[in-house]
């Protein structure tokens, strides 16, 4: 009887450690990498896609381009199809629309709150010419932010590790007015989507120089969104930037119409420093200049923290 009990229990240590395997190499195999980034980036900002102008032929293969990813990540669409038309948009300027992607939480109550992980995949088409180049291929602003939440989605379309559901929103027209972004808040407004936050990345392809964070936070005392993502990430992530301020960044990027329609922490991340770049809005703005080791670790130390979030049994950001 001894043997029995003693082989019983062998059997489940062996099952568990098992799972534990099978859950480290499914976690393992979901990292973001160099390579992947690079392509992802570089297909966004190449000279093909002309600067991804809204409404434009370019920034249409790009949305095409990020509605295969989510397929072939297990990324669902969150309405009848991934690509959502903007009301607010001109229509002479051509279709412009976001791509919007969802996962499901796992967790039967947990999974009717929202989260949404969003950046905006349109440029603003051409800039000032240098010699014979004019498109603002727009690498840093913001196919690195778009990038990042492509590897997002792949990350939890693979694992399904999270127990509140994630909308993955990359905005059009956002150069324009932020019009992505005010069309989807308002959008799921009226819906009466029950969302607990809005994570936005914006131009994080260079790293900040002697700073002692990875990333600053738009907004950064309005909440205790840096300190609840220092506190899952086990270090300092999340930093204030005294121009964030002085820019009024808070509302000049994606988050923003969250804010607003929600008023529930709604925050941009971000690695330009107004020192570390000098490409902004201009045709230098190339993939070449990327750092892709620095996007694919922040991108790595990011997924953890948004699982974490995820998986909270309270809401524990709170605006202040």
């Amino acid at each position: 009887m001894k043997k029995t009990f003693y082989f019983l229990g062998l059997l489940a240590v062996v099952s568990c450690s098992s799972v534990a395997q099978n859950t480290a190499v499914k976690e393992s195999v979901t990292e973001a990498t160099e390579v992947d980034i690079k392509k992802i980036v570089s297909f966004l900002a190449s000279d093909d896609l002309q600067g991804r102008m809204s409404g434009s032929d370019g920034i249409a293969e790009a949305a095409t381009f990020i509605e295969n990813n989510f397929k072939a990540n297990g990324v669902k669409p969150f309405f009848k199809t991934y690509k959502d038309t903007l009301s607010n948009f001109d229509s002479s300027k051509g279709v412009a629309y976001n791509v919007v992607g969802f996962v499901e939480g796992n967790d039967p109550k947990l999974k009717k709150e929202f989260i949404i992980i969003g950046a905006h995949y349109d440029h603003i088409g051409t800039a000032k010419a240098d010699g014979d180049d004019v498109i603002a291929n727009g690498a840093n602003d913001n196919a690195s932010g778009t990038a990042a939440v492509m590897e997002f989605a792949r990350y939890f379309g693979k694992t399904k590790s999270n127990k509140r559901s994630i909308i993955f929103a990359l905005f059009s027209a956002e150069e324009m007015g932020l019009l992505g972004s005010k069309h989807l808040a308002k959008k799921l407004k009226g819906d009466n989507l029950n969302l607990y936050t809005m994570l936005n990345f914006e131009m994080i392809g260079i790293p900040m120089q002697n700073k002692d964070y990875l990333a600053y936070l738009t907004g950064f005392n309005k909440s205790n969104l840096a300190s609840v993502t220092n506190t899952y990430a086990g270090e300092k992530i999340a930093g204030f930037l005294p121009k964030a301020g002085d820019f009024r960044l808070f509302m000049r990027s994606d988050n923003y119409p969250f804010h607003n329609e929600f008023n529930v922490p709604s925050q941009t991340y971000s690695t330009f420093d107004f020192t570390n770049f000098d490409h902004y809005h201009k045709v230098g703005d190339e993939p070449s200049v990327m750092d892709f080791n620095h996007m694919a670790s922040l991108i790595n130390k990011f997924a953890p923290i948004i699982k974490s979030i995820a998986n909270s049994d309270t809401k524990e950001i709170q605006y202040n």
